[in-house]
């Protein structure tokens, strides 16, 4: 069954429909909150809300793009969950910038190499983690649109969707995150290759 039919159908409240799509983008999902939150918790708790929320708004759906609706119902949860945190900063974020290494596929993937050595595999991981916690350092428009363009890979068109702003506000907000990223990566040139140390 095609995506659009399985849309209809969750709309007409097939349950079993619904979990096609849920498994169709829950890992997709979780690596995007994951991203922008830090923690696997926060993560999965997160996404549990985007689907649930997604589940309880499936008959608003009009059509379009369901992956940016449903990334858009994603980035939502993880609003809530920075302003929730923010409010109550009593709460444990130990595990901020932690990496989870059973969900960081898709990350892992975006910076592996194919045949490495084990010290190559250990900075790549070094760098991984120091651009983790620079994203952290970013703010949150700009982390997400990071996150969505260069981890997801999403075009800007999909992203000013998802975000529900403009092509252009996504290209300055991704050029001003890229920016920040470079500047703290300089600091710490020994986590870069070569062609990019000063």
């Amino acid at each position: 069954m095609d995506e659009s039919a399985l849309v209809q159908a969750a709309q007409r409240g097939d349950i079993q429909a619904f979990n096609a799509l849920v498994l169709s983008y829950q890992s997709q999902a979780y690596h995007v909150a994951y991203r922008i939150l830090g923690d696997p918790a926060a993560a999965a708790d997160a996404t549990q809300e985007a689907f649930l929320s997604a589940y309880q708004s499936i008959r608003a759906f009009r059509g379009g793009s369901f992956k940016s609706w449903i990334l858009r119902t994603v980035t939502n949860a993880c609003y809530d969950a920075l302003r929730y945190h923010k409010r109550r900063p009593a709460a444990s974020l130990d595990g901020l910038g932690a990496e989870d290494n059973t969900q960081a596929g898709n990350f892992e993937a975006f910076l592996a190499s194919g045949d490495e050595s084990p010290a190559e595999a250990a900075e790549r991981r070094e760098l991984r983690e120091a651009i983790t916690q620079a994203a952290l350092t970013l703010s949150v428009d700009q982390r997400v649109t990071f996150v969505l363009s260069d981890i997801q890979g999403l075009s800007y068109e999909e992203i000013a969707e998802i975000m529900q702003t403009s092509v252009g506000t996504v290209k300055s907000r991704l050029s001003r995150a890229r920016a920040k990223l470079r500047d703290h990566l300089l600091r710490r040139p020994e986590l870069l290759p070569d062609e990019y140390r000063q």
